[in-house]
């Protein structure tokens, strides 16, 4: 054997050496590749779902935009509610005006009938012993701050007599 021989023996086993590393590196980075690719690809694939999820809810979002456009205005819904509203307070309003007519009509006949009964009590005799002097009397008296029952002693009166003439002549 030759140092030619073995030279070419060496140089041999090296390139077989680097064609195995270089076979090797090749495989590593393919399998990093392919691992960078399936990355690249469910990235992709995801970002494809998320743009048909996209797509439909725009689609759905025209669809309901579609039918809305078939909705009340401002203007149409608050005539909508004005017009509801005086319809339920239509009913009320009419039930008020009836109540307040019966209210007046209530107070004019309790007003007669007051008047009928001052009238009626204006009528009622004044008993005998009561005269326009004593009845001057009577309110002097109390307006000076005697009592019922002193009035009554000192004109020779019922205390029912002197309350009486009080109350007619609205003193007391």
């Amino acid at each position: 054997m030759s140092l030619e021989d073995i030279n070419v023996e060496h140089l041999v086993v090296a390139m077989a050496a680097m064609i195995l590393y270089l076979i090797y590196y090749v495989f590593t980075k393919d399998s990093e590749y392919n691992k960078n690719i399936r990355s690249v690809a469910t990235v992709a694939e995801e970002l494809n779902r998320e743009i048909f999820y996209l797509k439909k809810q725009l689609s759905d979002t025209q669809a309901g935009i579609k039918k809305n456009i078939n909705r009340m205005s401002d203007d149409e819904i608050y005539q909508e509610v004005e017009r509801t509203v005086y319809d339920m307070v239509k009913p009320i309003s009419l039930s008020l005006k009836r109540l307040e007519e019966s209210i007046l009509t209530i107070d004019e006949h309790i007003n007669s009938r007051i008047s009928s009964l001052e009238s009626g009590v204006k009528q009622i005799s004044i008993p005998a012993s009561i005269h326009g002097n004593d009845d001057e009397k009577i309110i002097s008296l109390y307006k000076q701050g005697v009592t019922l029952d002193t009035i009554s002693k000192e004109l020779h009166i019922s205390k029912a007599e002197v309350e009486f003439v009080l109350k007619i002549n609205k003193i007391k």
